[in-house]
């Protein structure tokens, strides 16, 4: 009685451990017991399930002539399989479809798959013709997102942003998508994610440009690595002018350096030319967008509609010349002015957090999939975070960003400022708290600047 006591106490102690580590440190339980389990459900019932969410078709002829002879029906046969293979978040299987099957007939079943095995969810991608893959999520990862390992590989302007849903990092790759469009309401968790865009871009040879017409109360914080910032309307159009003169500058550079001789090599973007005549690139982060589109006089509005015109010629001709834009604000739709809607056809990335709104969200996201939109409506404001990101394939995935207080963010700006590329144009743009921080021997010479919270 003893010994089947002390059996029945260690059996409970054993069930408690297990909750606290479910609980707490799901990936281990995952590898404990989660993948071990759900790699035997999917093996024993593959073909019962298959069958049952219609992703089977019927067998050969020569299979059926066989069963005839033997006095059995032919079963139907299911896609061929991998063996399960274990993720970080959960495990992954590949297919090779049957003939007539297509990818979308698996996307619309990942629903009744996720429940036949589960699974928190099921995700479905084309590896190439005849072949997907089916990844299964073993709980939500979106719960609890840590910053990205570092042996994460990312290359120049190229950054784990958020984790998304299927287990995998969205990463904001620059020179694949140049400028992006982020919305998101208040406490929506879009500044969290604007914070993670600067940290990495701050750890990088990168110029930051800040336009902030709410005063700089915004991006004040990362003054120390900002080359340039805009304060108020009048300042952020007269930066640009500097913008788009830095642009011309830059176009005229790639044109000599092709022209230089008969063995020079010929380039259409910055990116081509020799590593010692590359500019740094420049990213300018434009945050509260509807500041520089609101308007309460002529003057305004014809300042508004030249604000709107640099925007779109930099939109439009920034990336050969190696400056990209980010869109912020708490919406953004038709109503805001002429230009609003084709500037946002420039900004190819997309990043919707919760919004107060429908027509911010479809502008955001129903060019890309209406579906995206909808999803960007439905997110809960418990949830602060979690967005949806699109771009110009048509693709969308949630994801949601590691959470960085403000301070950790200021921090790591301030360890940093010494990576700020002198760029002269920008010299009389340039935060007050940045030049002093980063000069502090060479006051007399330093460029006048106001201060960042005027």
């Amino acid at each position: 009685m003893t010994d089947a006591l002390w059996i029945l106490i260690l059996l409970l102690l054993a069930v408690a451990v297990l909750v606290v580590v479910r609980r707490r440190l799901p990936v281990v339980f995952w590898w404990l017991v989660g993948y071990p389990v759900v790699t035997l459900r999917v093996l024993a019932t593959y073909r019962a399930t298959m069958d049952a969410c219609g992703l089977t078709v019927p067998a050969s002829a020569v299979r059926r002539a066989t069963a005839r002879m033997m006095g059995r029906q032919a079963a139907p046969v299911p896609p061929r399989r991998s063996l399960p293979r274990p993720t970080g978040s959960g495990l992954v299987m590949r297919l090779r479809m049957a003939t007539g099957q297509a990818p979308e007939d698996f996307t619309a079943s990942a629903d009744r798959l996720r429940h036949a095995w589960g699974a928190h969810a099921v995700h479905v991608r084309p590896t190439k013709p005849g072949r997907l893959e089916l990844r299964l999520v073993g709980w939500d990862v979106l719960a609890d997102v840590r910053p990205a390992r570092r042996w994460l590989r990312t290359g120049p302007l190229s950054l784990p942003l958020a984790l998304r849903e299927d287990g995998h990092w969205h990463v904001r790759d620059f020179r694949t998508v140049p400028h992006e469009l982020i919305l998101g309401a208040t406490q929506s968790g879009k500044s969290v994610y604007l914070r993670n865009l600067l940290c990495g871009l701050a750890r990088q040879p990168v110029a930051l440009v800040g336009i902030d017409c709410k005063w700089g109360v915004e991006l004040a914080p990362f003054a120390p690595r900002l080359s340039a910032l805009a304060d108020t309307p009048d300042r952020a159009n007269d930066l640009l002018d500097v913008l788009v003169e830095e642009m011309e500058a830059r176009f005229r550079l790639i044109g000599m350096t092709g022209g230089a001789g008969p063995d020079a090599v010929l380039t259409s973007d910055v990116w081509g030319l020799p590593e010692k005549l590359r500019p740094v690139p420049v990213v300018v982060v434009v945050d509260e967008v509807a500041e520089l589109f609101l308007v309460a006089s002529k003057d305004d509005e014809k300042r508004r509609d030249a604000m709107v015109t640099k925007l779109i010629r930099l939109a439009q001709l920034g990336r050969a010349a190696g400056i990209y834009l980010e869109v912020c604000g708490q919406r953004f739709g038709a109503e805001l002015g002429k230009g609003a809607t084709m500037l946002r056809a420039q900004l190819t990335g997309r990043v919707c957090h919760r919004v107060n709104d429908e027509t911010s969200a479809n502008m955001a996201l129903g060019d890309i999939a209406p579906e995206a939109a909808l999803a960007a409506t439905s997110i809960p404001a418990e949830r602060p975070g979690v967005a949806v990101v699109g771009d110009s394939s048509g693709g969308w995935t949630r994801v949601r960003s590691p959470h960085l207080t403000l301070d950790e963010a200021a921090a790591i700006c301030r360890d940093t400022s010494a990576l700020v590329p002198e760029l002269p144009r920008f010299d009389s743009f340039r935060p007050v708290v940045a030049v002093e921080e980063a000069r502090p021997s060479s006051s007399a010479a330093a460029p006048t600047a106001r201060p960042v919270t005027e």
